[in-house]
C-alpha cells in the first residue's frame, strides 16, 4: 500500500527518507562516498546543501549557475552565505554541491583560476 502522495504518482520510486526531490537512483551512500573521496567530512549543513540542490533541481528544469549560486546564498545567509558554503565545500558549493547531490552541475560552475577552487 502506498505511504504517500508520492508514492502514488511515481510507483516504483525508491528515494532516500529524507531527501523527496532526490534524482532516481541517488542515495546518501553515494554522496558519502563522493565525500570521502574528496576529503569531505558530512555535517548537517552539508546534508541541508545536498537537500537545498535537489529541492531547486526539482523545481527548474535546468538552472544555471548564477541562480543555483544565488539561491544558495540565501539559503544560507544566516551562516555567512556563499562564503561561509566555500568553507564547508572547498571546490567549491554550486559544482561540489552538485556532485554530493547526484546532479549535473551546470556549465560554468568550476573556475580553476579562482583561489579557494581546488
Amino acid at each position: 500500500m502506498a505511504e504517500s502522495m508520492n508514492d502514488i504518482l511515481h510507483p516504483g520510486d525508491n528515494r532516500a527518507p529524507g531527501f523527496p526531490d532526490a534524482p532516481a537512483g541517488w542515495t546518501p551512500v553515494q554522496a558519502e562516498r563522493f565525500a570521502e573521496a574528496e576529503n569531505l567530512e558530512m555535517s548537517e549543513d552539508h546534508w541541508e546543501v545536498i537537500r537545498a540542490l535537489q529541492r531547486l533541481f526539482s523545481r527548474a528544469e535546468d538552472p544555471g549557475v548564477r541562480t543555483i549560486h544565488d539561491a544558495l546564498d540565501e539559503h544560507f545567509h544566516s551562516r555567512g552565505g556563499i562564503r561561509y558554503l566555500y568553507r564547508i565545500l572547498p571546490a567549491g558549493p554550486v559544482a561540489q554541491g552538485c556532485r554530493l547531490a547526484g546532479l549535473r552541475a551546470p556549465a560554468g560552475s568550476t573556475d580553476t583560476s579562482f583561489g579557494s577552487v581546488q
